[in-house]
């Protein structure tokens, strides 16, 4: 399904140059590159001006894959140093150049102002790619459906086989095994199987202890597909359960339903993020839900926005955001229920498609 990126998303950056203060930005991580230009390699660098400087440097290992993937509207260099190629490239006018300060390190920085000298300053210019990524398009959300339907389905297969009696990590390998060989190019994260009391650790890891009858198994599961990673979390019975679980199940079901109703354009995450806790606060759990609501999932598990008493992002089409709401007892039961969902223009679309209804699977 991989296809050339066309040169409209470096248009977009370019018309954010002068918002940031510079002529010319460098993209040097490899999620922004890929999102930007479509090269998958680990060797990379993209230079983007606002005269219509559209240059990007690779090494000899990717000479054949660069041309490949890339549109031809970049001017491609091989070279041996990438850093070291930028000054003759980006021309006499650009006296600003913009960096990524978020991952840039200081001994990076320090080399890129050798090299491009007094006359020119490096400018902080960290999230200006993300915040475009944030704002999915349409082939985006249909790598993002597809990436959804997948986990989806290699779920139900790993449930067919039962749970109880088999291990937390004989389920999680098998879940990651499964999607793979559907055709994931890797998991989003290493799955999350927990049961019992071990759900309520909300980043519980496998262990090798066997499923038991009668108890509550969180499973938070995700497949990277064609650059787009899915993320979901179920939580199932193993046979009947006390109560006191089961109600909890209830009131965490009630929080992801009432909270994704919210999800449209105009609100922030924070008001969304309001929606499910004022239900766990009133059931009586509010310290047994700590985590905020969801983020957001794109080209990487987590990015923006984020849904939580901190998200002050207004939510907008093309947004996609997880909505899940948790209940976490210490030492008895933890419960999580998450959706994948896109922001449309009139509302949502949620993009896994398993029940959330309390399911046994024995």
């Amino acid at each position: 399904m991989s296809t050339k990126t066309d040169m409209s998303r470096a248009q977009r950056v370019a018309d954010l140059l002068g918002e940031a203060g510079a002529d010319a930005l460098l993209v040097t991580g490899s999620v922004n590159l890929r999102w930007l230009t479509g090269f998958t390699g680990s060797s990379g660098l993209a230079v983007i001006g606002a005269g219509g400087l559209r240059v990007f440097l690779t090494d000899f290992r990717y000479l054949t894959q660069s041309a490949e993937q890339l549109d031809e509207g970049w001017d491609r260099h091989i070279v041996p140093d990438l850093a070291g190629a930028v000054p003759q490239l980006i021309g006499e006018t650009v006296t600003r150049v913009g960096f990524d300060d978020a991952s840039v390190t200081v001994k990076e920085h320090a080399r890129l102002a050798e090299l491009l000298g007094d006359g020119i300053e490096l400018v902080p210019a960290g999230g200006l790619v993300e915040g475009l990524r944030a704002i999915k398009d349409e082939a985006e959300l249909v790598r993002l459906r597809a990436a959804a339907a997948l986990a989806d389905t290699a779920l139900q297969e790993v449930l067919g086989r039962g749970l109880v009696g088999r291990t937390e990590r004989e389920v999680g390998l098998e879940l990651e095994f499964t999607m793979r060989r559907m055709g994931a190019e890797a998991v989003s994260f290493p799955p999350i199987i927990a049961a019992g009391a071990h759900g309520a650790l909300p980043h519980a890891e496998p262990r090798d202890v066997a499923i038991p009858a009668g108890t509550l198994v969180v499973i938070d599961w995700g497949a990277q597909l064609d650059g787009y990673a899915s993320d979901c979390t179920r939580t199932y019975a193993t046979g009947d359960l006390d109560p006191r679980a089961e109600e909890i199940y209830n009131i965490v079901l009630q929080a992801q339903e009432e909270a994704l109703a919210a999800v449209r354009p105009g609100p922030t995450g924070q008001e969304v993020d309001a929606v499910a806790r004022a239900i766990i606060d009133g059931a009586g759990h509010a310290e047994h839900f700590g985590h905020g609501l969801g983020h957001g999932v794109g080209m990487e598990v987590h990015e923006g926005p984020r849904l939580s008493k901190l998200g002050t992002v207004e939510l907008e089409p093309g947004h996609v955001v997880t909505v899940e709401p948790g209940i976490y007892v210490p030492g008895a039961v933890g419960v999580r229920i998450e959706d994948l969902v896109a922001v449309t223009e009139g509302g949502h679309e949620v993009l896994n498609g398993l029940s959330k209804e309390l399911t046994v699977v024995g």
